[in-house]
């Protein structure tokens, strides 16, 4: 895709041209007619929208490109597993009000839009995410601030959706700032793919904003390396100038990242960048993304064997978040090969064994 647009950087501009239609991404990639038929049958049911940006690092003569798998629909997609699931994380029987998710005693979910500037293809909350371009209703707002006021325990609220950094900056402050004032929340989180998709949205304005409300903490969401281009790296570098700490949630995704020296290249240029890796989550039994889906073992394999080859830091903790609520559980090779109440039998990184005598 030419750059031919004179407000490529603004970041209005890029969302509202997304590309929303089988037509509109023929001007990107090829597509036959099969292929634009296979696209449109998809559409039916879950929605497509990329970024010019996004949709610009996609080599069109791969059709098993990384960055067009994570964006194209696909007729898999259309394809059931036994094991789909509509809501694979239980986020509804953890609701107690709507918009919110309790799910762990000193945090909450806050759920503020259901609108991202792309719909990735693996995404968990496709049941609702992408349905319509909608956000939190004001009464809804209201009444899910009322909650987080009314349970003191609560010292931890994530932002999220959809994506809350496709809001305008004056609503999210509305939103930000009534969370903050709240007094025994300690910590705000954002999660956003916007550093990945939409880098032109990170501008002097949103930080200036943010700045006001700290401790406020993002995690955003790189899957390749290839998604670390200069103007993602400005956006990530932006942030964390900005003293907000940046981490990053990748999904290991089958024909995209799941191979080990893919996933070192990406964390290596996570850190570069001082984002730090935080999960590489095991895809979701989602609807429609089961050819996304590797075995767990592959992955355990993947950071076993980073371990020890890259920077401890580098690596993020692997975890299965667990279908009907059970929340994120870690998921790693075994070190310990033996403990009784004398020693305990280890494996370094090299496979060799070493002896940790227990106190008497």
């Amino acid at each position: 895709m030419e750059k031919r647009a004179e407000r490529w950087n603004d970041w209005k501009w890029q969302f509202s041209h997304r590309i929303t239609t089988s037509g509109q991404l023929k001007g990107v990639i090829p597509l036959d007619e099969a292929e634009r038929g296979d696209i449109d049958k998809c559409l039916e049911h879950f929605r497509m929208a990329i970024t010019p940006y996004y949709a610009s690092l996609i080599d069109p003569s791969d059709p098993n490109d990384p960055i067009r798998m994570q964006a194209v629909p696909s007729p898999r997609e259309l394809t059931p597993s036994e094991d789909d699931m509509g809501d694979p994380l239980g986020e509804e029987h953890d609701s107690p009000v709507p918009f919110v998710v309790h799910r762990y005693p000193d945090r909450v979910l806050l759920l503020v839009t259901f609108q991202c500037s792309m719909y990735c293809r693996h995404c968990t909350r496709r049941r609702a995410v992408g349905e319509e371009d909608k956000i939190i209703p004001e009464r809804a707002l209201q009444r899910a601030l009322d909650y987080i006021r009314s349970r003191p325990e609560i010292r931890d609220v994530l932002i999220s959706g959809g994506d809350p950094l496709t809001m305008s900056t004056a609503k999210l402050e509305h939103i930000v700032s009534s969370v903050r004032a709240i007094e025994h929340v300690e910590v705000i989180r954002i999660g956003t793919r916007v550093p990945v998709v939409l880098p032109m949205r990170v501008d002097e304005e949103l930080l200036s904003m943010l700045r006001k409300y700290h401790p406020i903490w993002i995690n955003t969401h790189f899957n390749h390396p290839r998604e670390v281009t200069p103007e993602a790296k400005r956006a990530c570098e932006a942030i964390v100038d900005a003293g907000i700490p940046l981490g990053n949630q990748s999904v290991l995704l089958r024909g995209i990242n799941d191979d080990a020296e893919t996933m070192r290249e990406l964390l290596l240029k996570l850190v570069k960048m001082r984002v730090r890796p935080y999960y590489l989550y095991q895809c979701d039994l989602s609807q429609g993304i089961g050819h996304f889906r590797t075995r767990v073992e592959e992955g355990v394999e993947i950071l076993k064997s980073l371990t020890g080859r890259i920077s401890g830091f580098a690596v993020p903790k692997f975890v299965i978040d667990a279908p009907d609520g059970g929340g994120k559980i870690p998921i790693q090779h075994d070190y310990v090969l033996k403990k009784d109440d004398r020693e305990v039998l280890l494996e370094n990184w090299k496979g060799e064994t070493y002896r940790y005598p227990q106190p008497k």
